[in-house]
This record gives structure tokens, C-alpha cells and sequence, in this order.
């Protein structure tokens, strides 16, 4: 986890130095503090994926980028190797998996939700499209308050521009593929 959060905090300084934007006005736009912005550039916090996903969706940029550090052309994922961002006590877990580039427009998680867990997820930029690739468990997901129930080696395709929800009513844990598009 260590590894990745400095991931996170070089991304956001760079990014920030990169825009010429103060951690005041980073602040402003993300709608995450000044104090904890500070922190995790520092490494000093570990973000939750609402925080991560909050910083990206006001610097406008996929939540990839912001924990990916530099990968060689050819390169194997092996997601045991993978350190999760977790939320909820562990009860949700996403391990990035392909991170975002621009000419390709999209990247990949693998999800794993315990039972009973549930994760609000905040609205995405316009335009960006969620693809969950249920593979174990069933998993509800929520979309503008409408519930869809997706089982195992089902998929379910939305725009992610509003809240929506993960949730595993199940008493088993449920796996999903998450590939998210971001429109050009």
C-alpha cells in the first residue's frame, strides 16, 4: 500500500506543478482540503478511493493516472503483486490494473466487494462510461436510483456522470472488471 500511495501524492504534485496550481486553489476545485491534499503529497495519508476519485474527477483526469507510475511496452499484470486501494474496512477493494493513457481512453480495475458491502461511487466528468464485467458473485449496481441486478459473467454498461452505487447483498464475495471510458 506504501507503494502506491506515493504514487498518488508524486501524481498530484506533478500534476499540480504541471497546471501552476497552488494547493489552495487544488483545494477549490477537488473539494478535498488543503491540509489532506498536503498530506498525501507528502505521503503522510493513505486516501480513501473517494478522496483519489474526487482529486481526479476536479484535475479532470482518470483515476489511473494518479496512482500509475511508468510501465515498460510489453508488460504482464499480475494482480497478486497488485497493492489495492481500499475502503470500508477492507470490505472494498479495487486494484488497478491498466492504468489510463491518453491515445487508448480508458483503464481497468479488478473490484472485489465482501458481503454486504456496499460503494457509493460520486458522479464521473460527462461523458465517461462505466463496463463491469461481473466475474464471481452477483453484484447490484445503481445508476440514478434504478437498481440492476448483474450475476456472474454478466455485464452492465452505463454512463457514469451521476451517483451510483456497488453493492453485495450476497453472503458471498463478488468480483467485477471495471473498465471505465473516457470520451475524447
Amino acid at each position: 500500500m506504501e507503494q502506491i500511495n506515493q504514487n498518488i501524492g508524486k501524481n498530484i504534485k506533478r500534476i499540480r506543478n504541471e497546471r501552476g496550481l497552488s494547493l489552495e486553489k487544488t483545494a477549490e476545485i477537488t473539494g478535498v482540503s488543503k491540509t489532506m491534499l498536503g498530506q498525501i503529497e507528502r505521503g503522510e495519508s493513505n486516501p480513501t478511493v473517494t478522496t483519489v476519485w474526487k482529486i481526479a474527477n476536479g484535475l479532470r483526469l482518470s483515476f489511473s493516472s494518479l496512482i500509475s507510475q511508468e510501465r515498460s511496452a510489453v508488460t504482464v499484470i499480475r494482480k497478486n503483486e497488485i497493492e489495492p486501494i481500499n475502503e470500508n474496512n477492507g470490505q472494498y477493494r479495487v486494484y488497478p490494473l491498466i492504468p489510463f493513457h491518453p491515445e487508448k481512453q480508458f483503464e481497468v480495475f479488478s473490484i472485489t466487494l465482501e458481503p454486504g458491502c456496499a460503494h457509493i461511487s460520486e458522479p464521473h466528468n460527462a461523458g465517461v462510461e462505466e463496463t463491469i464485467f461481473v466475474n464471481e458473485g452477483t453484484v447490484e449496481i445503481e445508476v440514478d436510483g434504478q437498481k440492476h441486478v448483474v450475476y456472474q459473467e454478466d455485464v452492465i454498461v452505463f454512463e457514469a456522470g451521476s451517483n451510483h452505487v456497488y453493492r453485495n447483498s450476497e453472503n458471498s464475495v463478488a468480483k467485477c472488471t471495471v473498465l471505465i471510458h473516457y470520451p475524447r
